[in-house]
C-alpha cells in the first residue's frame, strides 16, 4: 500500500477493548462505538475469561486453593467481559437502533451460555469448595469468606452440582430463557414506540399547554397534535383530557400493548407462558418446589409464605381505605362529572379533578415549580447536607445522546468517590420507566489501584419545551430521588472487595431501601422550599401550595397499595401455583388475584401482564414485593431521622456508615439493626400512608 493510500488499514480502536473502557478510572466514550465492533470485542474478551477459568480450574486437587487462585484470579476478565457487556446493553436500552439491537441480540446468546457454563461448572464449585474446607481458609478476613460462601451458593443456584443430561438442560433453560426476556422487552419497546394518535383541536380541552406545544411539534410538518404512550404525552392527557373518547382510545391502546389485541408480531402471550414453564423446570432441576422458592434463596424473606402472609395482611389494612377512596371517587364523578358509569380510563381524570376540589391545587400547578435544573440542585444540595459529598457537573468526552450529563461524586476534602450520568428524557428507541445501572463498581485491584464507581440514572420525563426548562411533576420528583437513592447506594459504599461492593450481592428486597428512604424528603418543606421555583416568574414555591400538597400526601393510598399488592402477588403466584404455563392460565389467575385483593376492575381487554417487564424482562421475578417490604424498611429507617431531625447530619452520617457504606459486607437486616437499633416495624409506613390505626 502506498504512503498516501487512504488509511482504510488505520481502523479505530475498539473502545469495548481500550483503557477507556476496562481502566479503573478512565470514562468510556459512548458515541465512539459502533454496531460491528460489538462482535469482536466481546469475543476477545469471552476468550480471555474462559482461559483465566481453565487456569482457575486446573489446579491440583490434593491441594486445597487460595483466594489468589480463585477469586483474585478470575475477577480481572470477568469484571471486564461484564463491564464490555454492560455498556452494550446500556446503549441498547437508551439509543436502540436495528443496527446495535441486532448486533446486540447475536451476542446475547454466546455471553449467556459462557457465563451460564462458567457459573455451573462443577470444577470451579470443587474448588471453591477445597478453599472453604482447606486450614487457610479460618485466616481470611471475614469479608472474604463470606464473599466465597456466597459464591458456593450462587454456583449451586446456578446448577454447578448437576451432571449429565440435567446439567446441559439447565445450560439451554438459561439461554433461551435470556433470549425471550430479551424478545419480550423488544416487543414492549416497539408497541410502545409504534403507536401514536393524531388528535382534532376539539380534543385538546383541558390539556396542560406543554403537553399541547409538544403533541404539535410531535406532529410535525403534518400539522395537529400527535400523542403517543410514552410516559410525558400519556400520563397527563389521561389526567386532564376532557375528551373521553380520547381517553377511551389511549387507555385501551396503552393497556393492550404487546399483547394478542395488537400487532401480531409483538404479541407478548407466548413469551411469558414459556418464561413461566422454564421457571418452573429450572428449578425443579435445582430441587426447589417452585420458582420462587428458588427466587427466595437470595432475599431476605425467609419463604414465600412468608412473603403472602405479608402482602394479605397488608391488603387487610389498606382495605377499608381503598374502599373508602373508590366509593369517594364515584360519588364525585357522578355528582360532579356527570359520570354514572365510572370507566378505567376515567379514573385519572376524575381523580385529579377530585384532588383540585379537594386540596385546591392540581399537579399541573405544582409543575410550574419544578424545573429540572432547580430540582438537581436541590437533590445534589440535600445529599451534600446530609451525608457530607458534593456533586459537580463535569464534562463528558462522549454521550449517547446530546441531553446526556456527567456528575462527579466527592468528598468535602475533593477525594473523587465515583461518577454518574443523568439521562432524564423519553424518547423514542428509549426504553420506558426509569432506573439506576451500575457502570462499573468500586474495587481495590491486586495491583493497589482503586477503581472507582460509575452509575447511570435513567428516567423518562418530558423535555422542554417553547424554550423553557423541562418541567418536572411531584410524581417526576420522587423518581429522581429514588433512582438517585440507587445511585446513592452503588456510589457511596467503603467495600473495597468486587463481590459486595455497591449493590453487588445485596439482598434483591432489600435493595429499594435507600431508594424510596430519598423519596421522603419530596415531603419535607425545607426540601422543597429550596427546590420550588416558578419556571416563569421564579417566585418560590408558596408555604400555602406546599401545605395543600402534603394535605393530599395519602390522597388515594389505600387504592395504591392495593394495586401494589395486587401485582406483587400476582407475581408470587404465578411463580408459585401456576402448574400450567398457558397464556388462558396466566390471565386467569391474574383474575384470581384481582377479586381476592382488588377493588377496582380493569375491562376485560386489559393485558396488564403482556407489559409486566419487572418480572418478565427485569430481574424482579417472584421478587416485584420487594418494592413493599423495602418500603416497610425505608419508613422506618425515616422515622429516625424524624425523631431527630429529617436534616440531621449526624442521623445522616449513621445512615451513611450503616446502609450505604456496607454493600453486602453483612445480611442487610443486620444493616438495619445497626442503623435503628431494633428489628424493623411496619407502623411507620402505616402512618406516613395514613392508614394507621
Amino acid at each position: 500500500m502506498s504512503p498516501d493510500t487512504p488509511a482504510a488499514a488505520a481502523q479505530p480502536a475498539n473502545p469495548l477493548l481500550g483503557d477507556a473502557v476496562l481502566a479503573p478510572l478512565a470514562l468510556p466514550d459512548f458515541g465512539a462505538l459502533r454496531p460491528e465492533q460489538v462482535e469482536p470485542a466481546l469475543r476477545e474478551l469471552m476468550a480471555r475469561l474462559r482461559a483465566a477459568h481453565e487456569q482457575a480450574c486446573a489446579g491440583d486437587p490434593a491441594r486445597p486453593a487460595s483466594w489468589d487462585d480463585l477469586v483474585q484470579a478470575l475477577e480481572p476478565d470477568s469484571e471486564a467481559l461484564g463491564r464490555a457487556w454492560g455498556l452494550v446493553s446500556h446503549l441498547h436500552a437508551v439509543a436502540d437502533t436495528p443496527e446495535l439491537r441486532r448486533a446486540f441480540n447475536d451476542m446475547l446468546p454466546h455471553v449467556t451460555q459462557l457465563w451460564t457454563e462458567l457459573g455451573s461448572d462443577p470444577r470451579l464449585f470443587a474448588r471453591y469448595r477445597s478453599l472453604r474446607e482447606g486450614a487457610g481458609f479460618a485466616a481470611l478476613p471475614a469479608l472474604r469468606r463470606r464473599i466465597v460462601e456466597h459464591a458456593l451458593r450462587d454456583l449451586r443456584l446456578s446448577g454447578a452440582e448437576l451432571r449429565g443430561e440435567a446439567h446441559a438442560r439447565f445450560e439451554a433453560i438459561e439461554q433461551r430463557s435470556a433470549e425471550l426476556e430479551q424478545a419480550f422487552s423488544e416487543h414492549l419497546l416497539d408497541a410502545t414506540d409504534g403507536f401514536s394518535l393524531r388528535a382534532e383541536e376539539s380534543q385538546l380541552q383541558g390539556l396542560p399547554e406543554d403537553l399541547v406545544q409538544a403533541a404539535r411539534e410531535a406532529a410535525g410538518q403534518a400539522g395537529g397534535w400527535v400523542f403517543t404512550l410514552h410516559q410525558p404525552s400519556y400520563v397527563p392527557l389521561m389526567q386532564h383530557a376532557r375528551d373521553r373518547s380520547l381517553r377511551q382510545a389511549m387507555y385501551r391502546a396503552y393497556v393492550t400493548r404487546a399483547s394478542e389485541l395488537g400487532d401480531p408480531r409483538l404479541d407478548n402471550s407466548a413469551i411469558m407462558a414459556d418464561l413461566l414453564a422454564l421457571r418452573a423446570e429450572l428449578a425443579g432441576l435445582l430441587g426447589f418446589a417452585d420458582y420462587a422458592e428458588l427466587s427466595l434463596q437470595t432475599k431476605m424473606a425467609d419463604s414465600a409464605a412468608q412473603v403472602e402472609e405479608f402482602l394479605l395482611d397488608l391488603a387487610r389494612r389498606a382495605r377499608p381505605y381503598a374502599e373508602r377512596d373508590l366509593r369517594e371517587l364515584r360519588e364525585f364523578a357522578a355528582a360532579e362529572l356527570e359520570m354514572a358509569d365510572l370507566q378505567s380510563w376515567d379514573l385519572a381524570f376524575a381523580s385529579e379533578r377530585l384532588r383540585e376540589r379537594r386540596y385546591a391545587y392540581s399537579e399541573e400547578q405544582l409543575r410550574q415549580y419544578f424545573t429540572e435544573p432547580q430540582v438537581l440542585a436541590g437533590l445534589f444540595d440535600l445529599v451534600h447536607r446530609l451525608f457530607g459529598v458534593r456533586v459537580l457537573e463535569q464534562e463528558a468526552a462522549g454521550v449517547w445522546h446530546p441531553e446526556v450529563r456527567l456528575w462527579r461524586v466527592e468528598q468535602a476534602d475533593g477525594r473523587l468517590l465515583g461518577h454518574f450520568y443523568t439521562d432524564l428524557h423519553a424518547r423514542a428507541g428509549k426504553r420506558g420507566g426509569a432506573w439506576m445501572d451500575g457502570l462499573r463498581s468500586r474495587w481495590l485491584r491486586a495491583d493497589g489501584t482503586l477503581q472507582t464507581p460509575v452509575a447511570v440514572l435513567t428516567c423518562n420525563f418530558a423535555s422542554g419545551v417553547g424554550g423553557r426548562p423541562p418541567l418536572l411533576s411531584h410524581d417526576d420528583v420522587q423518581t429522581l430521588f429514588h433512582e438517585f437513592g440507587h445511585g446513592l447506594h452503588h456510589l457511596l459504599t467503603r467495600v473495597d472487595e468486587l463481590g459486595a461492593s455497591g449493590l453487588s450481592g445485596v439482598e434483591w428486597d432489600a435493595v429499594e431501601l435507600p431508594s424510596q428512604f430519598l423519596e421522603n424528603y419530596c415531603w419535607e418543606w425545607e426540601v422543597l422550599r429550596g427546590i420550588g421555583r416558578h419556571v416563569d416568574t421564579g417566585e418560590p414555591l408558596p408555604r400555602e401550595l406546599f401545605e395543600r400538597m402534603v394535605a393530599a400526601r395519602n390522597f388515594q393510598a389505600g387504592m395504591q397499595t392495593l394495586r401494589q399488592v395486587e401485582f406483587s402477588l400476582f407475581d408470587l403466584r404465578v411463580h408459585r401455583e401456576l402448574r400450567e404455563a398457558t397464556p388462558q392460565a396466566v390471565a386467569e389467575l391474574a383474575e384470581r388475584v384481582r377479586r381476592e385483593v382488588a377493588v377496582v376492575f380493569p375491562p376485560d381487554f386489559a393485558r396488564f401482564q403482556h407489559s409486566f417487564s419487572h418480572i418478565f424482562a427485569g430481574g424482579y421475578a417472584a421478587g416485584y414485593y420487594s418494592y413493599k417490604w423495602a418500603e416497610v424498611l425505608s419508613a422506618d429507617a425515616y422515622a429516625q431521622f424524624e425523631e431527630h431531625g429529617v436534616l440531621d447530619p449526624d442521623t445522616g452520617a449513621r445512615f451513611r456508615d450503616e446502609i450505604l457504606a456496607r454493600g453486602s459486607s453483612r445480611d442487610a437486616i443486620e444493616s438495619f439493626r445497626a442503623f435503628r437499633g431494633r428489628d424493623p416495624s411496619i407502623d411507620a409506613l402505616l402512618r406516613h400512608q395514613g392508614m394507621a390505626g
